[in-house]
């Protein structure tokens, strides 16, 4: 039962966050959402344990979907960066707040970019495209994120400092076209770039947001530098070019990995875990 004891160990923070939240806002839904995420995540993780190959689809899937299909167009909570915005300006922990507190400001402290890998609606999708090893070398275009995070706030801005009519029916819309550019982007840039994740990598604005806490991250990849043999599989398997065969934080691109453990299947010396 000991190799069991890291899903459980994620079950019960989410849990944690389930009651706080529920007590604290005296809403059921905090404890029911919670821990339907926290138990899809542990559901994962323990099916990962068994070998499963399809361990990470059935997370991204289970969660990704029940984010973009309930929260979003049966709730119509905007829950993409815009939806965070609109919320902190109305000065209410509800909602989008919440989502990004814990997946994507502090959450990545302890499960770095585990959001991008298991959570995100977007990647669900581009990672069912060809190109699961990136086929050309990363490109130096990581700046768009900027600006694309910096749109996001500038519209939202805009909006309160106009006193829109409708707020809330304008943020319901920005979520439907907001998701409609990105997987619009997200498709082309993998059949162009031939990378299934170049969105991740180049233009999601969240990324703004997980990128610093991740660099602390409790949860990484290790690498055994002593039983590499620099043969390069890891690196080639690597759907965000990571530097895994270092252990040091300071590898390349290491607040990118999303923990999607590509690396650890390919590697025949069993020299990452």
């Amino acid at each position: 039962m000991k190799k069991y004891i890291p899903p459980m160990l994620i079950f019960g923070l989410f849990e944690t966050i389930a009651v706080t939240l529920w007590l604290t806002k005296d809403n059921l839904f905090y404890l029911l959402n919670f821990t339907y995420i926290g138990g899809c995540i542990a559901a994962g993780l323990a099916l990962f344990i068994r070998g499963k190959a399809y361990a990470r689809r059935f997370v991204q899937f289970a969660v990704g979907s029940y984010m973009l299909i309930y929260l979003g167009l049966i709730c119509g909570e905007n829950m993409q960066i815009e939806g965070f915005w609109y919320y902190l300006f109305l000065g209410v922990f509800e909602a989008a707040v919440i989502h990004y507190a814990v997946a994507k400001i502090f959450g990545p402290l302890f499960f770095g970019r585990g959001w991008c890998g298991y959570a995100c609606w977007t990647a669900m999708i581009l990672d069912l495209l060809p190109y699961k090893k990136p086929q050309s070398p990363r490109r130096k275009l990581g700046f768009i994120r900027y600006i694309v995070f910096a749109v996001s706030f500038a519209v939202v801005t805009g909006l309160f400092l106009v006193k829109a009519a409708k707020l809330e029916e304008i943020m319901f819309w920005l979520f439907i076209g907001g998701n409609l550019l990105y997987y619009a982007a997200g498709i082309s840039l993998a059949f162009i770039l031939k990378d299934n994740r170049a969105f991740c990598k180049y233009i999601c604005p969240v990324t703004v947001f997980l990128k610093p806490m991740s660099y602390y991250s409790m949860l990484r990849i290790h690498c055994d530098e002593s039983k590499c043999i620099h043969c390069k599989k890891c690196l080639r398997a690597c759907p965000m070019n990571v530097e895994v065969n270092c252990e040091s934080r300071k590898r390349k691109n290491a607040t990118e990995c999303i923990l999607c453990y590509e690396c650890v299947k390919e590697c025949p010396v069993k020299a990452l875990r």
